[in-house]
């Protein structure tokens, strides 16, 4: 893909159209599967990994139904844990792997939860002992992986000891799955990964009525028994795809406002825009919107702990050639264990691209230089394909895209937004993305 690169152009305001977010979008219609009678998801993401989960619902005894030409989904929940036989196809989905089998053990019957070649990669194995602590006959494949049979007859509950420093999608899981169990849960956390996805998780369970404690002192968390009520939400667009927006407006000078995303927002990925004020954007984050603009060039030369917005690590790593000195990211090294090895596809991909880097077990260093063409391997992963579409726009430089459908997992007709605020930006011709 062959662009402009940044041009000199005025500084008009562009409003950038973000679909909604996945991890609140999933979230929300867990816990609306969950609650007895009915709830409304408005504006949610309609993406490959949120119709997946929704079709898994449907397989699991919730009633979810688009309405409005996607203006909301309407969840008919039953309040309990869901009855057996069922075979749950969660795609590429993680979040679907990781939420429903807790939601499913607190049911009755017998469950297999399988997923495409790329998910069956992703361990499951924390998630299967902790079930099976807690009481569940739990068998996964070798490895601790996909697929995963469960047979369930309710939990007890009780008291969890957790190791989540591989995913914290495991701890929300087993979180929103607490409020159905005989007894509640108390999750003693260790060493917990993106932290801020636990945040979301707690707010959302408030929202759907669940009661709980957190203790920071003793990373413990204490779940009553007691179920869910039925609650409407609105998701807000998704901060972590907001972030190639952002960095399009700091390698190219210009202004990007992402409406709906401010303040109060529960998505801790809305901190990346912390990390471009670092590399000389210019950063307003008010109460209904958050606006980045260029400064003129990007700043390096510096390190950035970015532990807890880590799905927004391959944006900065993506960019970082065009700063002025090297930028190095540290605490991601449960990135490599997502969609793909996500610290080294990013350095394979950059030193392709004729840029030096260095790499350690959850570091990657980027030296600045001057990008060459190169085609991107996306390793079927969308934060792959838009974070280097986002390097493409910024350098002028024809990066190809093996795979540049594979951004409809987020957010299809991203290709075709980029375009719209940027103009140089070409539509890759072989795209497979939905609109």
């Amino acid at each position: 893909m062959k662009t402009g690169g940044p041009q000199a152009v005025p500084d008009v305001e562009l409003v950038a159209r973000i679909p909604g977010s996945k991890s609140l979008t999933n979230r929300a219609l867990l816990l609306a599967a969950a609650a007895p009678g009915t709830s409304r998801v408005r504006a949610p993401l309609v993406s490959d990994d949120t119709v997946a989960f929704r079709t898994a619902l449907n397989e699991l005894g919730a009633r979810v139904e688009a309405a409005g030409a996607d203006e909301y989904w309407q969840v008919t929940g039953t309040g309990r844990g869901p009855a057996g036989p069922a075979r749950v196809w969660c795609a590429d989905a993680g979040t679907a792997a990781r939420f429903l089998p807790p939601f499913a053990a607190t049911g009755h019957g017998t469950f297999v939860f399988d997923g495409s070649a790329q998910l069956r990669a992703r361990p499951q194995a924390a998630l299967a002992d902790a079930l099976a602590r807690l009481g569940a006959r739990v068998r996964a494949h070798e490895g601790g992986r996909l697929p995963l049979h469960l047979e369930a007859a309710g939990l007890d509950g009780g008291e969890l000891t957790l190791d989540a420093s591989m995913s914290s999608q495991y701890v929300s899981g087993l979180l929103m799955a607490a409020p159905l169990t005989r007894q509640g849960l108390t999750l003693d956390v260790r060493s917990l990964v993106s932290r801020p996805y636990l945040d979301m998780t707690l707010s959302l369970m408030r929202h759907f009525g669940a009661r709980f404690e957190v203790d920071e002192a003793a990373g413990r968390i204490a779940v009553r028994p007691g179920g869910y009520r039925a609650a409407d939400v609105l998701v807000e667009p998704d901060a972590s795809t907001a972030s190639y927006v952002f960095a399009a407006a700091a390698v190219t000078g210009r202004t990007v406002t992402v409406p709906g995303l401010g303040a109060d927002s529960p998505q801790g990925d809305l901190g990346f825009v912390r990390v471009l004020e670092r590399c000389g954007a210019r950063v307003t984050i008010g109460a209904q919107a958050t606006t980045v603009t260029g400064g003129g060039g990007l700043r390096g030369g510096f390190d950035a702990d970015m532990g807890d917005v880590s799905d927004t690590f391959m944006t900065l790593a993506a960019i970082a050639p065009l700063a002025d000195g090297p930028v190095t990211i540290r605490g991601v090294g449960h990135a490599r264990l997502k969609e793909s090895d996500r610290i080294a596809a990013v350095a394979v991909n950059l030193r392709a691209c004729g840029i030096r880097v260095e790499e350690g077990a959850d570091w990657i260093t980027v030296h600045p230089g001057a990008p060459v063409p190169a085609r991107i391997a996306c390793h079927r992963d969308h934060r792959i394909a838009m974070s280097f579409a986002v390097l493409a726009l910024g350098s002028g430089v024809r990066l190809e895209l093996d795979d540049p459908g594979c951004v409809s997992k987020t957010f299809p007709g991203f290709h075709a937004e980029l375009n719209r605020l940027f103009p140089a930006y070409p539509i890759p011709a072989s795209r497979q993305e939905r609109q």
